[in-house]
């Protein structure tokens, strides 16, 4: 098919993501160690697949209402309730196919053209197309490496036009591993009201929040009526493959969203609506192993990376990710990589496809067992600065 064919965003650059792009260039390599990816290396809780297994040979197999199973909308409620003492109805949420799907939902159903979107640096790198699939312009907020990448209200107030209609949230966040304080959330909630932003709450890692537990944007005082919250089942209980996810947003909203997704799926699968059902009832048996041994790769990695004499990374604060400062070798963000690639047969992400602020980045993904991370370090060490050096 002729170039001219394509929609014209697409005529100019219609390679995969970075991710994809990345795992392509290295899928030759018998030796490699993959930490690009953030599909934790834990298959689903067996107890979770059969009985999912059992609900599909009862019949499991066929369209539920679009808005999700009733049952999995009410736990999803029990769960928020327990949690963070938040009432969210059956009404207030949408069953989706992926957090990823959630988050264009929730863009397509607020945007029009030419809307602008705030992402804070260093972002995940999905976020950019996005938001642009849904019409709007992205305008990327930058933060201070050398500060850790902590909000800068006064830099994010910098960014705000008459077009602002939206702010994306993601904490804990990929690819830093920062987490808000509570301070700051209440800083980017005041933000929030006084420039009546739509804040897209982006709850992916909650469960990995290492040193103050988890709060949500939407139990700060004015910010219920103007949050969506997107999220999924992907890292929280390890079933990237199930594809299930929700929002949970004013009911309005929902009907919105709901209208929109009757176009393009209708309604999540059925089978991992159950599985998500299942998760939900086994999470205080699932999830504190989870977060136990996620935070033992991201401490094991934090300590070999500064251990190094030309890398540092911040604390890990949460998520599954480590961001690794490779300023000292003198390489970009890809530059490294690529390198790293080439020498050690290890692949990475490039920081600056998170916006400009995570140029001098790398990002590491703890999806590895610590056998396999202690091969990596140590093929690392036997390297030296000059290994990166044109």
């Amino acid at each position: 098919m002729e170039k001219y064919h394509f929609a014209k965003r697409f005529q100019e650059n219609c390679e995969g993501s970075v991710i994809a792009e990345a795992i392509k260039g290295a899928d030759h390599m018998a030796d490699l160690i993959n930490f690009s990816i953030g599909d934790p290396d834990f298959n689903t809780d067996q107890e979770i697949i059969e009985q999912t297994f059992q609900d599909v040979k009862a019949g499991a197999t066929h369209y539920t209402d679009s808005q999700g199973l009733l049952q999995l909308r009410e736990l999803l409620g029990e769960f928020y309730a327990e949690a963070y003492n938040l009432k969210v109805t059956p009404e207030e949420i949408m069953i989706t196919t992926s957090g990823c799907h959630a988050m264009v939902l929730a863009l397509m159903a607020i945007l029009d053209p030419g809307d602008e979107v705030l992402l804070l640096e260093p972002y995940f790198s999905l976020y950019k197309e996005q938001v642009e699939l849904a019409g709007g312009r992205v305008v990327s907020c930058p933060s201070d490496p050398d500060k850790g990448f902590r909000l800068d209200i006064q830099q994010l107030a910098a960014c705000v036009s008459e077009k602002t209609k939206a702010l994306i949230l993601n904490t804990p966040c990929n690819p830093s591993g920062v987490c808000l304080s509570n301070d700051e959330m209440q800083q980017l909630a005041d933000f929030a009201i006084q420039h009546d932003l739509i804040v897209i709450a982006d709850d992916i890692y909650t469960l990995y929040s290492y040193e103050t537990a988890f709060t949500p944007i939407m139990s700060y005082q004015g910010m219920r009526e103007r949050t969506i919250t997107v999220s999924s089942f992907s890292k929280d209980y390890c079933m990237t493959g199930w594809r299930i996810g929700y929002i949970a947003a004013d009911q309005s909203l929902i009907q919105i969203v709901r209208k929109i997704n009757d176009a393009i799926v209708y309604s999540a699968p059925a089978p991992s609506q159950w599985a998500a059902i299942h998760a939900l009832q086994l999470r205080d048996k699932i999830q504190p192993l989870l977060k136990a041994e996620f935070e033992k790769r991201c401490r094991y990695a934090y300590e070999r990376i500064n251990a190094c004499s030309y890398l540092s990374a911040i604390k890990p604060q949460g998520s599954i990710y480590l961001f690794v400062d490779v300023r000292q070798t003198g390489c970009t963000s890809k530059q490294f990589c690529e390198r790293l690639l080439k020498k050690a047969h290890i692949l990475v992400l490039p920081g600056d496809d998170s916006g400009k602020s995570g140029e001098g980045f790398v990002r590491f993904a703890m999806t590895l067992g610590i056998d396999k991370m202690k091969t990596a370090f140590d093929r690392i060490d036997q390297l030296t600065v000059t290994d990166f050096m044109l």
